[in-house]
């Protein structure tokens, strides 16, 4: 599968070998991190890319995990991913996370937009995240990528949007 590119940024489909070097924190000597990342965030969704990878018994993209570069270095800031594929009725849930360092500067929505924009093209007919109550700035990620919340529970708040 090809990467996604948006204006600034590499949504960089992981291999199995990637995604392995990022669950563990460990870069290969090819690899270009930023110096905080991975983030535990990434680390355990890198871990999930595998563990759905192995039940799947193969490749599991498009719906799988992504590593998020910065078009203008190369350098991996963050992650996004599917938490699996689209259910029956084209539903599909989205996590994302980004390096400390990378944050506040748009590259989640930017991220989430990306990802959104494919997903007509694979058939999803609703991407849907969620996020604790008190993580507002994933809260305001995922409003201004154009998801629309939901309703909430106890733990979370849930967001969705219909690809275009």
């Amino acid at each position: 599968m090809n990467d996604l590119l948006t204006e600034r940024l590499i949504l960089h489909p992981l291999t199995i070998a990637e995604a392995e070097r990022v669950a563990a924190g460990e870069a290969g000597p090819d690899d270009r991190w930023a110096a905080d990342y991975p983030a535990q965030g990434e680390r355990v969704g890198a871990r999930m890319f595998l563990k759905g990878h192995a039940l799947a018994g193969g490749d599991t993209h498009p719906f799988g995990g992504y590593e998020i570069r910065r078009r203008s270095d190369g350098l991996a800031i963050g992650g996004i991913g599917f938490h699996g594929a689209p259910d029956e009725d084209g539903s599909v849930a989205i996590g994302y996370g980004l390096a400390e360092s990378a944050r506040g500067q748009g590259y989640a929505t930017e991220a989430v937009r990306g990802i959104l924009a494919a997903a007509a093209g694979w058939g999803v007919s609703r991407l849907l995240g969620d996020t604790e109550h008190t993580n507002l700035p994933s809260q305001r990620v995922m409003l201004a990528a154009g998801m629309a919340f939901t309703h909430e529970d106890e733990e979370l708040r849930y967001y969705a949007a219909t690809p275009a």
